[in-house]
């Protein structure tokens, strides 16, 4: 009996792994230019981590994390996101002591108990980046400016970076005072989660996913509109900023994001491809959040990208997902050719070459078929005369042609390319004459 994967739980097979190991190196190339560290953060907290630092509220907390009681009683969670994780170790490590300006980037599996759907499940991938230290508005455009190049380095063609201000705590009381009243004006038309929710944390009606609470959202007072001064100014740099090197922006009035920690400046990433849920990423400042946790009263501001999502945004452009190619295919015929191939495969490997080799016990003919499935480009043959000759055979499987004798068997990696190219020279002068 087959035992399959747990619900929203998905295997990465090699082809897509492939597509994620490039996103990643992309990224971390990325972020060591702007002079990101990578930090790796325990896949396991303590509860009150998340509740503290996302919100009691929030959909993420009352519904969706994986928490259960350790058998020392601990109220440990399999981390829904990563800003709380960071914001934790920066504050258990005392970072600030290195630097006033702790720069991090983070790869890894999140967990959140959701409605598993395309490109949402309930263990899910994200890269993430945090700067903490900072509370000035250019360190908010650098971070949108870092976010547009790795968008434009991942090839995410449609991606679109979507802005709002979230006010701070002088100007965001009398924000929630006019949607605690718009949201009374009809609040029998509301879901059960926005009624209960008005009180507690209004800002959440603008953040609801239901189709009669999305439907009024276009009535709703406007943060921008609310904003002190000093709030205005902010965002209104921030937006210079990043239209002077080009970046596009989109004012997104009534974008809160999902996480209570969330203040002036917010962003969301949007692209096709992936359906009406077609966000991508996202994040924001976060500035109260460090000392909240135990830390200084330091600002901090950061995003994470799904990616899976980007994975599919990049198959909806045509990307295929690809598995890499061995570059040699070596195929023993026999007992002794087979540890004359197993040493020459290890030199090979040690070399730099990717090589895949089978076993001396299968047919030629076998070997050859399971090479062409793999699309090797050159298949170095052992058998006996081989062995005895002291030399290998080459197939190029293009030409579909065999060179016998074109290196010994104890040859290095850059002597046999250096055979096969100078073959290939020849044969290319030949047909032209």
């Amino acid at each position: 009996m087959k035992i399959p994967s747990v619900k929203g739980f998905h295997d990465v097979l090699p082809g897509e792994s492939a597509r994620w190991a490039r996103l990643e190196s992309t990224a971390r190339e990325i972020f060591e230019r702007y002079n990101f560290g990578e930090i790796r953060l325990p896949i396991v907290e303590r509860s009150e981590l998340f509740r503290r630092s996302v919100g009691e509220t929030t959909d993420i907390v009352e519904k969706e994390m994986y928490t259960f009681s350790d058998r020392d009683g601990s109220d440990l969670t399999l981390r829904p996101e990563g800003t709380a994780s960071a914001v934790r170790a920066y504050v258990e490590h005392a970072m600030q002591g290195v630097d006033p300006v702790t720069k991090l980037y983070y790869f890894g599996p999140m967990f959140r108990r959701e409605r598993p759907q395309k490109g949402r499940l309930r263990q899910f991938s994200q890269i993430g980046a945090e700067v903490i230290g900072r509370d000035d508005p250019a360190v908010d455009a650098e971070v949108l400016v870092m976010l547009a190049d790795l968008l434009r380095g991942f090839g995410i063609e449609s991606a679109e970076i979507g802005v709002n201000t979230l006010g701070c705590a002088e100007c965001r009381p009398g924000y929630r005072e006019a949607l605690v009243a718009w949201g009374e004006s009809r609040l029998d038309e509301r879901c059960a989660d926005c009624q209960r929710r008005l009180r507690q944390n209004p800002m959440r009606l603008l953040d609801c996913k239901q189709p009669q609470c999305v439907g009024m959202r276009d009535e709703a007072p406007k943060m921008i509109d609310h904003a002190c001064a000093a709030c205005r100014n902010h965002f209104d740099r921030v937006l210079r900023l990043c239209d002077a090197e080009g970046v596009a922006l989109t004012m997104q009035p009534y974008m809160v994001r999902g996480l209570d920690y969330y203040c002036r400046t917010a962003f969301e990433v949007v692209a096709s491809g992936l359906g009406s849920q077609n966000a991508v990423g996202g994040g924001g400042r976060y500035d109260g959040l460090v000392q909240s946790l135990g830390g200084p009263a330091v600002a901090g501001i950061g995003f994470a990208l799904g990616v899976e999502r980007l994975a599919l945004v990049l198959e909806a452009q045509g990307a295929a997902a690809t598995t890499a190619v061995p570059e040699f295919f070596v195929a023993p015929l026999g007992e002794a050719a087979e540890s004359a191939a197993f040493g020459l495969t290890h030199r090979l490997r040690v070399a730099g070459a990717r090589v895949e080799m089978d076993s001396g016990s299968r047919s030629l003919k076998s070997q050859m078929r399971r090479a062409g499935k793999l699309d090797v480009p050159y298949v170095i043959i052992l058998g006996e005369d081989e062995v005895a000759g002291g030399s290998i055979t080459v197939r190029d499987m293009r030409a579909r042609t065999d060179r016998r004798g074109i290196a010994p068997i104890d040859t290095d990696v850059e002597t046999l390319r250096a055979a096969l190219a100078a073959v290939a020279t020849t044969a290319a002068a030949e047909e032209r004459v």
